[in-house]
Parts: structure tokens; C-alpha cells; sequence
């Protein structure tokens, strides 16, 4: 079975506070400029012979959440883990997400 596989590879900035029970840094408002990289993946092309325009992509992550209070965006505790699936569950035909929140700190999440 052959698959078309389409990986873009974006930079957003924002700010987050997260909800934690213990002692943390990150409960305080803090910011990061993510790496984030979608991977999207279909059998067949659409009509304009694509999986998904890089563009649509770009405007469902980069345009929905970069230089945002992501508090406000996502709808649930902004974690790393938390924005990969939220991001992977509106990008059409998307299959994984990986962000990198700082130079040691990377995060999957795949359906």
C-alpha cells in the first residue's frame, strides 16, 4: 500500500501558564519558542493532487497560536503534550505531531 506523507515544519512564540499540583516555575507566566513539525499522511491525493496544502497547515497552527496567550487558545493545560494533540486533532489527514519546546525538551504525540 503506498502512502504520500506531507511534513511541515513551523516556529510559533507565546506564552503559557500551566495548572500543576506541586511547585513549579512553569505555574507562572513564562513563554517558548516552539518548534513544532505536523505529519500528515493519505493513500490518495485530493483533486489539486496534495495530502493537504502546506499553507492550510501553517494557517491552522502557526496562524491560531503564534504570539497567543495559548491559556486562551487551547482547551485544556497548555502542556507540550497537550498542544501536539490539539494541533494533530484539527490538521486534516495528520497522524503525528512533535514539538520542541527548548533545546532538550521534545514531545510526541501519534494517533
Amino acid at each position: 500500500m503506498s502512502k504520500y506523507r506531507v511534513i511541515k515544519r513551523m516556529e510559533i512564540s507565546g506564552a503559557h501558564r500551566l495548572s500543576l499540583p506541586y511547585e513549579s516555575k512553569c505555574r507562572g507566566l513564562h513563554g517558548h519558542n516552539w518548534i513544532i513539525t505536523v505529519f500528515c499522511e493519505s493513500e490518495t491525493l485530493d483533486e489539486n493532487g496534495m495530502v493537504v496544502d502546506f499553507s492550510k497547515v501553517k494557517e491552522l497552527v502557526h496562524g491560531k497560536l503564534d504570539h497567543q496567550f495559548l491559556n486562551d487558545v487551547i482547551d485544556v493545560n497548555p502542556t507540550a503534550e497537550n498542544m501536539a494533540r490539539w494541533i494533530c486533532d484539527r490538521v486534516p489527514h495528520c497522524y503525528k505531531v512533535q514539538i520542541q519546546e527548548s533545546e532538550g525538551n521534545i514531545v510526541e504525540y501519534e494517533k
